[in-house]
């Protein structure tokens, strides 16, 4: 058996954008609310909820960032890079409850509609686009690579829609003295919220249960090995995530001439690198001897 490890480009340091962002949001959130109360306007409010709801996101991307980069040891001998996966998924299982809040509350002040401060709501609002744009530019460069970065860069830029939404809720409130703007700009927040959200909870999910990363074509791969020069047959064949930046892959490759040397086994992992964006490879070589037969070479079986 054969191993590679073939790092990439290492990931951009972001505990300064996350301090920053956190810092600027926390204090956000307590201005909002605190206006959002006494001008008693619901998308203030619900605003507020779901920037707080963020700064605890920022908080567990940040950490899990931190976590990712903590060295192997003999117990967790992939270190802690899975960590980064799971704080995408608890990102988005924490944007989806607050959608479900925030909706409820909208629903409630339909029913029962209060007047709200058109003024505060605008100058508010106003800042928080300010502060959500400026913080999303700081996670905008490893947004593609990185899907825990990509959950903290897609939530500052929702932030800043949604708080755009919130000044256009008071100039429509201004215009026309109707007040079922308010909520209506709440539902349309959930729903901003929500289609932002699901695709960032579905690859999560799939990290987390191991499916092959988004992007990478596992039929493409499986023809790239069984090209390869010498190799008659490709089974056991698995590629997963090791965290939102790392992908790793196993395969048993028959070879009948038999192992074909370091130069061969370099190759392959810069090649699989290259093209397919696979850090960490392990090739076992078999020769197809029938006498010992693989164990795993039926494409439904994993022992």
């Amino acid at each position: 058996m054969a191993h590679s490890h073939n790092h990439g480009q290492e990931p951009t340091n972001y505990n300064r954008a996350f301090i920053v962002s956190v810092a600027l949001n926390t204090g956000f959130v307590v201005i909002e609310a605190i206006y959002g109360l006494v001008a008693n306007s619901l998308a203030l409010l619900a605003d507020a909820g779901h920037n707080l709801s963020d700064v605890l996101g920022l908080l567990l991307a940040w950490g899990a960032t931190i976590l990712a980069r903590r060295q192997p040891t003999a117990r967790r001998t992939y270190g802690l890079r899975r960590s980064s996966i799971l704080a995408a998924l608890l990102n988005a299982i924490l944007l989806l409850v607050a959608s479900g809040a925030i909706a409820w509350e909208a629903i409630q002040r339909f029913l029962q509609p209060s007047p709200v401060s058109d003024a505060t709501i605008i100058g508010v609002a106003a800042v928080g686009i300010a502060i959500n744009a400026g913080s999303a530019l700081m996670f905008l460069s490893d947004r593609q690579r990185d899907l825990n970065i990509r959950g903290a860069f897609l939530h500052l830029v929702a932030d800043a829609v949604l708080s755009l939404g919130a000044v256009l809720a008071g100039i429509a409130i201004v215009a026309t003295g109707s007040l079922w703007f308010d909520p209506v700009v709440s539902l349309i927040i959930v729903a901003v919220i929500v289609v932002g959200t699901w695709q960032l909870f579905q690859e999560s999910i799939n990290l987390v249960t191991d499916a092959v990363p988004a992007g990478i074509e596992p039929l493409a791969v499986r023809t790239y090995l069984a090209e390869l020069p010498g190799v008659a047959g490709v089974h056991d064949l698995h590629i997963w995530a090791m965290s939102t930046t790392e992908t790793a892959l196993t395969a048993h490759l028959i070879i009948p001439t038999g192992y074909p040397g370091d130069a061969f086994l370099v190759r392959v992992a810069q090649e699989l690198h290259d093209q397919f964006s696979i850090e960490h490879t392990t090739l076992q070589i078999e020769t197809g001897d029938p006498s010992y037969p693989c164990s795993l070479a039926q494409e439904n079986v994993v022992l």
